[in-house]
């Protein structure tokens, strides 16, 4: 193993990259973080045999279908295109997408490329929990020159496998392999407190017909997407949920409730975390966006410089540091970063492959940037 002396902070041409150099770099939509320090020639991550009795990825890396939805800025479907043969060709096998992104735009785009491919060579995830609607008035959401619908929300046993129907029809694949109940959620601003109102609905629809449908063969996993802990808490007391897509809840600047709280919950009951926002939206690979309220926290931005200085100094990039800490834990079964261009898809591979310095996990939790009783890949806590 290499160790923190015999990593320097690289140049780029003339340029000393530092920590505020880095974060410096945002140029907007598609910009990239250099990925900086030794990248070796492994294969991305895969998982082993599993013994839990639910269903795992086999792939623990990949591609999240928000900017495919036109999330934050509108791309054409010729750059889409490119995005998916540049992740295909980086080993890229995981695809989330959801009806929601870009009100089934998302899901088109995936479905265009991937039913070019044998469906027992990837794995793809959605999600149910909104019927669109035809119309020419979309709703205003972060999405930019969205698909012509609107969407209701519905959790019956009826809206969830017409939900899935309606998916496969769009993305034209023969298979979806996990479908995540969507965004039912104390944070989704349709709901609010209202969201057990919704989450009773789901237990006596959504989530008995997900289990019909797993064990007639027509999913194989099913689980929550959403972005706070307490439906996924719920969940595993009153169903049989296989994996939940966890996003904005466990990042390298924010995890502290995810390792304390949550993981032990779900780890008792033996199913997986797959982490969506790894990189926090952009906001740990440079970007001024912190998740998709696009407020940023107190504290947040001098976190952020602290754990880039550090990431400096033992020679590696703030995002390469942020993916591998997401994965690390043994919980973790898959995490999936969004992406915009090739260029952004490929060095979010790269970063699986940099080869962290002895000693950076621990100089992290020497200054107090991480928690004590996270995982991270030297495996030594």
């Amino acid at each position: 193993m290499l160790t923190r002396r015999e990593f320097l902070p690289l140049a780029a041409g003339s340029t000393l990259l530092t920590a505020s150099t880095l974060l410096a770099a945002d140029a907007g939509p598609g910009s990239v973080m250099p990925t900086i320090g030794k990248v070796t020639d492994t294969p991305l991550p895969t998982n082993g045999m599993v013994t839990s009795g639910h269903y795992v990825p086999p792939y623990r890396f990949g591609l999240g279908g928000v900017a495919a939805g036109n999330g934050f800025a509108a791309m054409s479907d010729e750059a889409a295109e490119t995005l998916m043969e540049a992740s295909w060709a980086a080993g890229v096998r995981y695809f989330d997408t959801s009806p929601w992104y870009g009100l089934g735009l998302s899901e088109r785009r995936f479905g265009r490329f991937l039913h070019n491919h044998k469906p027992q060579d990837y794995v793809i995830s959605t999600k149910v929990g909104r019927i669109l609607k035809a119309t020419k008035t979309p709703p205003k959401a972060l999405w930019q020159e969205p698909s012509p619908f609107s969407y209701t929300y519905d959790y019956t046993a009826e809206g969830t496998r017409r939900s899935i129907e309606d998916s496969l029809q769009r993305l034209g694949v023969s298979q979806i392999d996990i479908v995540f109940i969507h965004d039912l959620s104390p944070d989704n601003d349709d709901m609010k407190e209202r969201w057990t109102e919704y989450f009773d609905i789901a237990q006596k629809g959504a989530m008995p017909e997900l289990t019909r449908m797993r064990e007639e063969g027509i999913i194989k996993a099913w689980g929550f997407g959403v972005n706070r802990p307490e439906p996924a808490l719920r969940a595993v007391e009153v169903a049989d949920p296989d994996l939940f897509l966890l996003a904005c809840q466990y990042s390298l600047i924010d995890h502290e409730q995810a390792v304390e709280k949550t993981f032990p919950v779900l780890e008792k009951k033996g199913v997986s975390v797959v982490v969506g926002a790894p990189l926090v939206a952009g906001y740990l690979a440079g970007r001024d966006r912190y998740l998709y309220s696009g407020t940023i926290p107190d504290g947040a931005a001098q976190k952020r410089e602290k754990l880039t200085k550090v990431a400096t100094d033992f020679g590696i990039d703030l995002r390469t540091a942020s993916l591998q800490f997401a994965a690390a834990s043994k919980i973790v079964s898959a995490i999936i970063p969004g992406a915009r261009t090739a260029e952004q898809v490929k060095a979010n591979v790269d970063s699986m492959k940099v080869m962290i310095p002895t000693g950076f996990w621990d100089e992290l939790r020497k200054q107090g940037l991480i928690s004590k009783s996270a995982t991270t890949s030297d495996a030594t806590s």
